[in-house]
């Protein structure tokens, strides 16, 4: 009886840790504005702190001895923080240019962006299921989007917005297919050497004479370091190694329901009825591609059979439920 209750404790454990993560996650965006920084210094001294607090921690776990990077890892890894850091700077510029809501919730059409990479990169075969998500995901978009007459005739600063957000959700995806690849290295060590990366990277870009002006934005930079790089990243890797593949997929939109409500509460932002229209439809459309559905067909004969016959089953072969 201990051996079945010891998994189901891990499991949840890690369904708590990923919500914790997700809600972390969703007070990004209030962190990112109230610092006062432009979009660059903010991904620079999120990386500078982040390091500061992902170094510690490994060291503290001893993750440097038997690291398991190989040149090659190393290089991959780099080349996926390249993709991770720049994917923060445009989405830290979206939210300015529409709002945390709407770039938050665009910004989660990255699974679509990996399957199509996959695709054009790695000719990974898009079956008539992952093309008909695309499709639902796609309508998504528009109406989340939500874009209005006034949005075209009073200049091109919501439009340039969106643009950023799907330019974010673009490079996650990059980051994602080439860090998958990282393969005998614990994450945490893939994370610090992307935000060690991001601070010679970032460095052209940033306006450090700004920084005597920050005041009170310290706090809010060294909390996206240490606490949305630092603590969240620990609580995600944790709680990766607990759950399947359909709990982290469900639990990841924790994240953006917890950054429209903060944008609501904290700014007033709220979605219309047309982008509430959209947004499950993202949703619907994410899960369908992370979990593999696809529509249940039953043959003629099943039609015709008796009520009492069998339960409907999946492609797999394993029953489903209704």
């Amino acid at each position: 009886m201990s051996t079945s209750e010891a998994p189901s404790r891990q499991e949840t454990r890690g369904a708590a840790e990923l919500t914790a993560a997700m809600l972390l996650s969703g007070t990004i965006g209030v962190f990112v504005v109230q610092s006062g920084a432009s979009p660059f210094n903010v991904v620079f001294f999120r990386c500078v702190f982040g390091t500061l607090f992902l170094g510690l921690y490994c060291l503290v776990r001893g993750f440097f001895k038997n690291h398991g990077f190989t040149p090659k890892k190393l290089g991959l890894a780099a080349l996926g923080g390249v993709f991770i850091v720049f994917n923060w700077a445009f989405l830290f510029e979206a939210y300015g240019k529409t709002s945390i809501s709407v770039a938050t919730v665009v910004y989660h059409t990255q699974p679509f962006f990996v399957v199509l990479l996959g695709a054009l990169l790695f000719k990974d075969r898009i079956t008539a299921h992952k093309a008909g998500w695309l499709l639902v995901a796609f309508l998504g978009l528009v109406l989340v989007a939500g874009i209005s007459t006034s949005d075209l005739s009073g200049g091109t600063a919501y439009l340039t917005g969106l643009g950023y957000a799907l330019l974010a959700a673009l490079f996650y995806g990059l980051s994602t297919i080439i860090t998958k690849r990282v393969t005998g290295v614990r994450p945490h060590l893939v994370a610090l050497v992307q935000v060690t990366l991001g601070i010679p990277l970032l460095l052209p870009f940033t306006q450090l004479g700004q920084s005597a002006h920050f005041g009170s934005g310290w706090a809010w930079l060294a909390g996206l370091g240490f606490i949305h790089t630092g603590v969240m990243y620990v609580l995600m890797y944790s709680a990766y190694q607990k759950l399947p593949t359909s709990k982290i997929a469900v639990l990841a939109f924790v994240y953006p329901a917890a950054a429209m409500v903060c944008d609501w509460a904290v700014y007033g932002h709220h979605v219309t009825w047309t982008q509430a229209l959209g947004i499950p439809l993202i949703v619907a459309a994410s899960l369908g591609i992370n979990l593999g559905w696809r529509p249940r067909l039953r043959p003629a004969a099943a039609a015709a059979a008796p009520a009492a016959s069998a339960q409907p089953v999946a492609a797999s072969g394993k029953r489903t439920t209704a």
